[in-house]
């Protein structure tokens, strides 16, 4: 690390700080060498020659070097705190310039955080160092002032070890670097990928985001690996010379004593070995090993390539954060008898329960759907309507029976491009507005088809006042009607020929929601099932399905009038106040519900918030349950 650079301004003062660092640093050397110097002369000249008093005097001597390095250490603290401060001054400097030039948003962050974190570790450093260098050197020139022959005993295996850490500092850090960076790039996937599960899951992209994610998790396993492989040479070298001098000492004991060194004197030694030596070289492979590599990335990210800048400036082209699901096709399954492409859904003999032990929410459910069709689903609250949705979307599978989109079975990842799920809970990723309305299509979407689909879904209003289609998104800013606006856009755009519409036009107005299922409708080859929450929706249906537990009909709106009791009673309670524009009712997620006399939507549903498949119990609106829908 070169002055210039990230130290002090002037070359001069950053010398006067290193010599001032130095020389209260040759305080904590001298107690280095007191303490086994005045260790073994205590013991020599002291307790074995029978002079009590002169043992206790050279203890005392050691005291008083433990005192002065004391106060020596302390002055360290305010040298190293000379050289340290200017660094972080010079860094705040690049990181507040780069974020004024650059208009960062990060550079606060940096500011605040990855500052500070480069100080701190470079004070560590520092630190770790001097005191390795300055404790080695009053060790080993007590060891010489002693008796030579100890440094021979000594010596080779503390070179040794400090030999194989310096070799082992590079390639720890690159792993290091490489372990976080991995870690990074795995959390960052995740926090694209978690809140978009549900939408994962509808448009049948599990196994490529699987493998996706998995990739980050195993570069971030390897990385790990061979983070660990090299710990172990780490602790390879502490062990090397930190704790084989003191075994050699030992295991060299007798013959040590035979060549004219003193008790103390080996003593002494254990003293320099156990109390200066090693203490000092496991702060500096632990410190230096970790706080350097930790260094490095702070200092990279601080002062980035222009390249580096150059790629992360954002751009109105930029990709949003959520992915485009274009999963790859499954090989086919083997041919087995199936109604006819022609139909546009096919259910056969369906029967869904949520547990082996529950009762069936379908039961041997038949329907055929036509290509063009508009089908209205209705029933009571808790009856299967979101289920049976769930169940055309593949998000669940059927205890028995079976279940084809356009002559595949649901399951099929063919069958994915063949059907689009709008749930209640619009999804919205930040970013732009065509992003938003493109998602479902594998190639960029021309401005006049978008502006199109909006003007016939009824989002017009809102492209205008947000800017246009390159205008950003907030989520978060936006109603839920809103949202449900632009999700309904997107699934119209989609190439889906069908649409299911799971509540998803709750939080539009009467008039909103039939622009929305006209346009629907209108699609060419386009087949619709719509949820329906209220009676005009239900009549614009060219068939509508009332689902009653065991018992399903099946027929126009005048047809079930006359043949299916429950019908006539949601009819007539649709026909009240409850066929106004529902009321909004949001619950602690943020999420509006909606609420209808009647048909307060499915309340054993696959939760929105929660994984695939979880359950919650059956519950009416009016008693504060949310809102079924996948």
């Amino acid at each position: 690390m070169t002055p210039g650079r990230w130290g002090p301004g002037s070359p001069r003062a950053w010398g006067r700080d290193v010599a001032r660092l130095g020389g209260w640093s040759l305080l904590e050397a001298g107690q280095a060498f007191l303490l086994g110097h005045a260790l073994a002369r205590a013991l020599d000249a002291g307790f074995l020659a029978g002079r009590a008093r002169a043992g206790l005097g050279w203890l005392a001597v050691a005291g008083v070097g433990v005192l002065v390095g004391a106060y020596g250490t302390g002055r360290v603290y305010r040298a190293v705190a000379a050289l340290v401060e200017p660094l972080r001054d010079r860094l705040v400097r690049r990181v507040v310039a780069r974020g004024v030039r650059e208009a960062d948003s990060g550079a606060l962050s940096g500011l605040t955080q990855q500052v500070e974190i480069a100080r701190d570790t470079f004070a560590g450093l520092v630190m770790v160092s001097r005191s390795f260098l300055f404790t080695a050197a009053g060790a080993l020139l007590g060891l010489f002032s002693l008796a030579p022959l100890l440094l021979l005993v000594v010596a080779p295996p503390l070179v040794a070890g400090v030999g194989l850490f310096a070799a082992t500092l590079r390639p720890l850090a690159r792993r290091q670097e490489a372990y976080l960076a991995a870690d990074e790039a795995l959390a960052e996937r995740l926090g694209a990928v978690c809140p978009g599960l549900r939408d994962v899951t509808a448009a049948g992209a599990e196994a490529r985001v699987a493998a996706d994610v998995g990739e980050c998790v195993d570069a971030e396993r390897r990385a790990a690996d061979s983070l660990a492989r090299w710990g172990v040479a780490r602790v390879a070298s502490l062990a090397l010379g930190g704790h084989l001098p003191v075994v050699l000492l030992l295991a060299a004991a007798p013959w040590l004593l035979a060549h004219d060194v003193t008790p103390g004197a080996l003593v002494g030694a254990l003293a320099y070995v156990t109390q200066a030596l090693l203490p000092a070289l496991q702060n500096l492979v632990h410190g230096l090993g970790t706080s350097g590599s930790r260094l490095t990335v702070v200092l990279r990210r601080l002062n980035p390539p222009e390249e580096q800048d150059q790629t992360r400036a954002e751009t109105p082209d930029e990709k949003p954060a959520f992915p485009r699901p274009s999963p790859a096709p499954s090989p086919s399954p083997p041919p087995s008898p199936h109604p006819s492409p022609s139909a546009a859904l096919t259910l056969t003999s369906v029967t869904f329960a949520y547990g082996p032990h529950s009762d069936p929410v379908l039961r041997d459910l038949d329907l055929a759907l036509p290509h063009g069709a508009h089908l209205a689903v209705v029933g009571p609250s808790g009856i299967g309507k979101s289920t049976l949705t769930a169940l055309v979307a593949g998000l669940l599978v059927p205890a028995r029976g079976e279940i084809r989109v356009c002559g595949l079975p649901a399951r099929d990842r063919r069958a994915v491009a063949r059907r689009v799920l709008i749930p209640q809970e619009a999804y919205v990723v930040t970013g732009t507005l065509a992003e938003n309305l493109a998602l479902l299509r594998p190639d960029p979407v021309p401005e006049p088809e978008l502006c199109a689909a909006a003007e016939a879904v009824g989002l017009a209003p809102l492209l205008r006042a947000l800017g246009g289609p390159r205008a950003l998104v907030d989520p978060a800013a936006l109603s839920a009607g809103e949202r449900q606006l632009i999700a309904l856009t997107r699934a119209y755009l989609s190439p889906a020929p069908l649409a299911l519409l799971d509540e998803a036009t709750c939080h539009l107005d009467p008039d909103a929601e039939a622009r929305a299922e006209r346009a629907f409708a209108a699609r060419p080859g386009g087949t619709l099932v719509v949820v329906a929450h209220r009676i005009s929706s239900a009549r614009r249906a060219d068939r509508i399905l009332v689902m009653d537990g065991r018992e399903t009909a099946y027929g126009t709106h005048e047809e079930l009038l006359r043949g299916s009791p429950l019908y006539r009673d949601l009819a007539g309670g649709w026909a009240g106040p409850a066929s106004q524009p529902p009321l909004a009712l949001r619950d602690a997620d943020g999420v509006d519900a909606v609420a209808g006399a009647g048909l307060a939507g499915d309340g054993r549903h696959v939760v929105a918030h929660g994984p695939v498949g979880q359950v919650q119990a059956p519950r009416d609106l009016r008693d504060g349950g949310a809102l079924g829908g996948q």
